[in-house]
């Protein structure tokens, strides 16, 4: 199809030229005839037929090309210049020839139309026409003087025949100085009536009735005969009855046929002169057609070989933003050819094929990283261990989620140097830095959300496969559990030998104290009674030495829970009610479900457990009021019960002194912000829920309404059974 185009093409701009040609043959030398009209009008209307067609074609193109580039569709833009390039050289060389040629053709016509060829070609009809009319002027005197000569004769005698008159005719012929080559009496039908001397019936030229008229009229009738080389004169005879005096004289013919060709001469020339501005139109239209013809071929040349070369770059540009947006699956026509446009395409195509190729292989590569990745992320997400990876100079480039929770920042910044990020990690890093050492081992004390966390922190280098360093990688565990559970055992040991090695000579000192006040009373007198004072100091301080020991072998050897189905609601209902008796001036605020929730626990252990954490919660209010509170302070506490995750989970908040910074050490033996607390309380209740598979934690409580002070809350959560949430009459009858 585009081979078809091509030819059409070619065609079209090769038929201008040749109609151009055939015009001008048709007007200049072969129009010899009549018979080329009908030639003239084919060519003329064949030259209409392809102006309209190749106009219609080009605002076509033009349309296209217009509507293309408001598109802003690819190599439209290229296309228009490359149309307008062509329209320009096209149109240059035209409008230059027609001005030299309008100005040449003017100069010419100013040439041939100057004032001295007017001269001449006046000069030379002025001497043609003096000497014809020398010639008519001596043949009219001649003939008068004949014809008066013969008038004068026939009024001379009465009679005259024809006899006479050729007689007198032939006299007055020879008296003619010039010479009369024919001398004729003729009537008015043009009859000869006489003859003069050398005056033959072959030589004679009759004239017309229009001659013998004009001689009756006018008085004399000059005829010109060039052909035959005479000059004659017919002039009517008045002295006779119908008779015209019919002479001739010998003239050069040729001169005179010049005189008439110079008369026509001058006659087109003045005619030409003054037809010169439309001559010159008429040129310049024919010149217009011409170039009209030749500039829309042109102009459809260009049009073809501008879409020709942007077409290809056209597609080019389109695929190439196909590529650039990510398709390399995009192909363009391959032309057929060994120039640079087919070239370009069969280059762009082989490139397309390697890039796809190529980001095949990188998306191959890719995959296989990102599962690596995965992989890598899912190892370092699911190990209990934070892990910080650094660069070379010391900035993060990964942290895991198990650091983001134990650091307690989930959104640590990337590329900020460890020191900033963490404070507390800066100084081991430095070390390992310092030291030039691989691996730095250290236990760090990190504060979040007024939290003190123990963390076991172990910086380490990468290196590259050329020994080079990458980076460092900085991995640490929370130990605060193990610190705790190392302290709680130790605290455990050191508990069973103090109560093992005070508690068996408490007795020997209890009686020999009350043996002394009842054996000596009576001995001391007046002293009795400060015996009696002194011993009984020393029995209640053994009492409190007892007291002491017992919550040490408690902490130290807590008893095997007696696990029994029970309802946690009625035991925090039974707890809530001796604190509010024992509490009265303090505001108790309950919020417990009214289904029970079913658990197996130890009910003397877990009520215990629940009275301690009431009566901290209490003393905390007691202490925030010993340091003075605001006026209009109530003491309060919450305390609720919900179901969540097949966990009971009690929540007792109050508004009292709050928490202290360092909350993982409350929960250690003898660690109490109370002057008259031991600082067993919490170590027992939290061993005595954990020993329930349950959980205590310490968190600070919500700000009760008005309150601007925070205070504590401690979160107990218990396992329930199947038999929880149910309602409480079946509840009871199954326990």
């Amino acid at each position: 199809m585009r081979r078809v185009q091509n030819a059409a093409t070619l065609g079209l701009v090769l038929l201008g030229p040749l109609l151009a040609v055939a015009t001008f043959l048709v007007l200049g030398p072969l129009d010899q005839g009549r018979g080329t009209q009908l030639s003239l009008r084919l060519v003329l209307l064949a030259d209409l037929v392809y102006v309209l067609l190749l106009a219609a074609l080009v605002l076509q193109r033009v349309a296209r090309m217009i509507a293309a580039r408001r598109a802003k569709s690819a190599g439209s833009r290229l296309h228009l210049r490359l149309t307008g390039v062509f329209a320009l050289m096209a149109l240059l060389p035209t409008v230059t020839v027609a001005v030299f040629a309008v100005l040449t053709i003017n100069i010419g016509l100013e040439t041939w139309f100057s004032e001295r060829v007017r001269n001449v070609v006046g000069a030379s009809l002025s001497a043609a026409e003096a000497y014809e009319q020398e010639h008519r002027l001596g043949l009219t005197q001649d003939a008068q003087a004949l014809a008066n000569y013969l008038d004068v004769s026939r009024r001379a005698v009465f009679i005259m025949n024809d006899g006479e008159l050729r007689r007198i005719l032939s006299q007055g012929q020879s008296q003619i100085q010039r010479g009369l080559r024919e001398a004729y009496v003729i009537d008015g039908t043009g009859e000869i009536r006489a003859r003069g001397e050398s005056s033959y019936l072959f030589d004679f030229e009759r004239p017309n009735a229009e001659q013998i008229a004009e001689a009756g009229a006018e008085g004399v009738a000059v005829i010109a005969d060039w052909d035959n080389n005479e000059f004659r004169a017919l002039i009517p005879l008045h002295s006779f009855v119908d008779r015209y005096l019919y002479v001739s004289r010998e003239v050069d013919g040729g001169i005179l046929n010049l005189l008439d060709k110079t008369q026509e001469t001058a006659k087109f020339y003045q005619q030409q002169e003054s037809e010169r501005g439309r001559q010159l139109f008429d040129f310049a239209l024919l010149y217009l057609g011409f170039a009209v013809l030749l500039i829309l071929a042109a102009t459809w040349l260009g049009l073809w070989f501008a879409e020709r070369l942007s077409r290809p770059v056209g597609s080019l540009t389109g695929a190439a933003q196909r590529v650039g947006s990510g398709d390399l699956d995009v192909q363009v026509i391959e032309d057929e050819g060994d120039d640079e446009i087919a070239m370009l395409g069969r280059y762009f195509n082989q490139m397309t094929r390697q890039l796809k190729a190529q980001r095949q292989t990188l998306v191959d590569n890719t995959r296989q990283i990102e599962r690596r990745q995965r992989l890598f992320d899912s190892v370092l997400s699911s190990v209990t261990s934070g892990v910080v990876g650094l660069d070379e100079a010391g900035k993060i480039t990964f942290v895991n989620r198990s650091a983001e929770k134990l650091l307690g920042a989930q959104d640590i910044q990337r590329s900020v140097p460890i020191h900033v990020a963490v404070p507390e990690f800066g100084a081991i890093f430095e070390r390992l830095r310092d030291s030039g050492a691989e691996t730095v081992q250290d236990e760090v004390k990190v504060s979040r959300e007024g939290q003190l966390e123990n963390l076991l922190v172990r910086v380490a280098t990468r290196r590259r496969q050329d020994d080079s360093l990458e980076g460092f990688v900085v991995a640490f565990d929370d130990v605060t559990d193990l610190v705790s559970a190392q302290r709680m055992a130790a605290w455990g040991d050191v508990a069973r030998r103090i109560a093992h090695e005070i508690k068996n000579p408490l007795t020997p000192i209890q009686l020999s104290a009350e043996r002394i006040k009842r054996k000596f009373s009576t001995r001391v007198g007046d002293q009795a009674d400060s015996l009696a004072q002194l011993t009984d100091v020393i029995v209640r301080q053994t009492n409190d030495l007892r007291r002491i020991v017992d919550e040490f072998s408690k902490f130290a050897r807590m008893p095997e829970p007696e696990r029994k189905p029970e309802d946690v609601v009625d035991l925090l209902r039974g707890v809530v009610l001796l604190q509010e008796s024992g509490q009265p001036d303090v505001h108790f605020v309950t919020d417990l479900p009214d289904a029970g929730l079913g658990t197996e626990v130890d009910a003397t252990m877990i009520g215990q457990a629940l009275t301690n954490l009431i009566k901290n919660a209490g003393e905390a209010i007691e202490s925030r009021q010993e340091s003075g509170v605001e006026a209009g302070f109530v003491p309060e506490i919450r305390i609720s019960c919900i179901s969540e995750g097949g966990k009971a989970e009690i929540r007792i908040a109050d508004n009292g002194i709050g928490l202290p910074e360092d909350r993982a050490r409350l929960f250690e033996p003898y660690v109490t912000t109370r002057d008259k607390g031991t600082g067993l309380g919490l170590p027992i209740v939290k061993k005595i829920i954990e020993e329930h598979g349950g959980s205590l934690t310490l968190v600070d409580a919500p700000q009760f309404d008005g309150a601007s002070h925070t205070g504590a809350m401690a979160v107990i959560r218990l396992p329930l059974s199947d038999v929880r949430q149910m309602p409480r009459d079946i509840l009871e009858e199954t326990v």
